[in-house]
């Protein structure tokens, strides 16, 4: 009983003690609020009006995981990030009882199914199509569905492997991002696009100038099989980026080309680039030098200016067209951008890829400019609206981070993204195994391929790229549908299907 009693004395004496520390925290944190001049809420309500901010914080989760219905959240919903994680892990992406989509709001996409599909023996197959017909070695690319550029910085090392390794299993392209080119980008034995950003990161000479030499180290790479120079992308159009010296390892500043421990600055424009004609003559120096198939990616503003790129093509003559055009849309992601930039700048890609297409095709260009769309097309629906629209191609980044495990923590930009895919954080990144990931990040790729062939072989064609615009409708304010090619009549030189 003695000992029951020391015991319970203690535990009092230890309560008491407890409660005189939170009493004099409370009392510290009160004064301390009381006469700070920062914050206006926790000054007049000392203490109390810390929990703002704490609940403000919490809100976000509990929306997501709680409050948030299926098709509600952005930028990702419930019910696309749903898909792409079964998708990922193999599971059966089959639902049953009815569609939770609502097929009267405006900008719904509606297939239209053949009224006799061709036989299921007849399915639809994703056919090589050939990019770059005039440079020395023109690439076919497998796949009409490929991962879009991120850079190695950006995101993880780890998860730079799995998306190599998983790419290859695949036989999807995978794009480098303007951060130059890894030994973790050629790990899995992948296809790459190198992007070539304003800084020219990898490769630069000593001037921060393209260099020539720099230029045919990295085609030297069989697995490189084309350039792609970044002129903008959706989530900061003419805006470019810092590097932090804190960030500028050893390791990166030899894959960039970049001094140790020295802040770098990226232009908001190739600074050698004033006008189209300086574009297409970098382009041609480039394919000249490496041998590859060379294009651009651009967000749309206006679009005047594209019918003149196309007009001073056909003057010059199409040899010196790019041998694609990647076009962003203004709801592209990044890891870090001004607000005004994600989300007032840039023309949608709904809006953007149609009328691009349209210019290219008016002008007899659909055979030699191949069109990749990117920008919020991580789902089948909306990469076979693309198709229809008149892509060749679409690129996804985030939609391959959701593969990665990524759910959405919107921390980016703050080395500590829960899932190790875009920090830099030893500790966070051990939860990312790229060996696991990679298997994911390829039944994700072919899952999506699968299903917009499966759309495909309902509308009646052999291979998606014979998709049309009459074969979608598109959702108006009254609720009612109109096919595509009412809103955007198209001027395709293609056979018709």
């Amino acid at each position: 009983m003695g000992t029951m009693f020391w015991v319970l004395e203690w535990l009092a004496l230890l309560l008491v003690v407890a409660i005189g520390l939170m009493l004099a925290a409370a009392a510290v944190m009160y004064v301390a609020d009381r006469f700070q001049t920062a914050d206006a809420v926790r000054r007049n309500y000392p203490v109390i009006g810390r929990f703002r901010k704490l609940f403000t914080n919490l809100g976000e989760f509990f929306r997501q995981y709680f409050f948030a219905m299926d098709r509600e959240e952005m930028p990702f919903n419930r019910a696309q990030r749903d898909w792409i994680y079964r998708a990922a892990d193999g599971r059966d992406n089959t639902v049953a009882f009815g569609s939770t989509r609502n097929l009267q709001a405006p900008g719904t996409t509606i297939f239209m199914n053949a009224a006799f599909p061709p036989l299921g023996f007849q399915y639809a197959r994703t056919e090589p199509l050939v990019i770059g017909q005039t440079a020395r070695e023109p690439y076919a690319a497998p796949s009409f569905f490929n991962i879009s550029g991120m850079s190695y910085g950006a995101i993880s090392r780890p998860a730079v492997r799995a998306l190599s390794h998983g790419a290859k299993k695949a036989g999807v392209w995978m794009n480098t991002g303007e951060g130059g080119l890894s030994p973790f980008h050629l790990e899995g034995g992948c296809d790459i696009v190198y992007q070539i950003g304003t800084a020219k990161y990898g490769v630069r000479g000593p001037d921060g100038k393209l260099s020539d030499d720099k230029l045919r180290e990295v085609a030297a790479y069989p697995q490189v099989k084309m350039f792609e120079l970044k002129l903008a992308q959706g989530a900061k159009p003419g805006k470019g980026g810092i590097l932090p010296a804190s960030k500028v390892t050893e390791e990166i500043a030899k894959i960039r080309g970049i001094p140790v421990g020295v802040e770098s600055e990226s232009p908001n424009r190739h600074e050698e680039i004033d006008d189209w004609g300086d574009l297409l003559d970098m382009i041609g120096h480039i394919r000249e030098v490496t041998g590859l198939p060379v294009g651009f990616k651009i967000v749309v503003g206006r679009v005047d200016p594209f019918a003149e790129l196309f007009d001073l093509i056909l003057h010059r003559g199409p040899a010196c067209a790019p041998d694609f055009i990647t076009i962003d849309g203004g709801e592209g992601g990044t890891g870090a951008a001004p607000m005004p930039l994600i989300d007032l700048v840039g023309m949608p890609i709904r809006e953007a890829l149609p009328r691009i297409v349209d210019l290219r095709d008016q002008r007899g260009l659909h055979d030699r400019i191949r069109v990749i769309a990117s920008a919020k097309l991580v789902n089948p629906g909306d990469v076979a609206w693309a198709i229809c629209a008149g892509a060749d191609f679409v690129t996804s980044a985030r939609g391959f981070m959701f593969s990665l495990g990524c759910i959405q923590a919107l921390k980016c930009n703050r080395n500590t993204c829960p899932t190790g895919i875009t920090t830099h954080d030893p500790r966070l990144q051990k939860g990312l195994v790229p060996e696991d990931k990679a298997e994911k990040v390829a039944q994700f790729a072919t899952s999506l391929i699968h299903e917009v062939e499966t759309i495909a072989h309902s509308v009646g064609v052999a291979e998606p790229r014979q998709m049309r615009r009459r074969h979608v409708r598109i959702v108006q304010n009254d609720g009612r549908s109109v096919p595509m090619n009412e809103i955007y009549p198209s001027y395709s030189t293609r056979a018709a299907t």
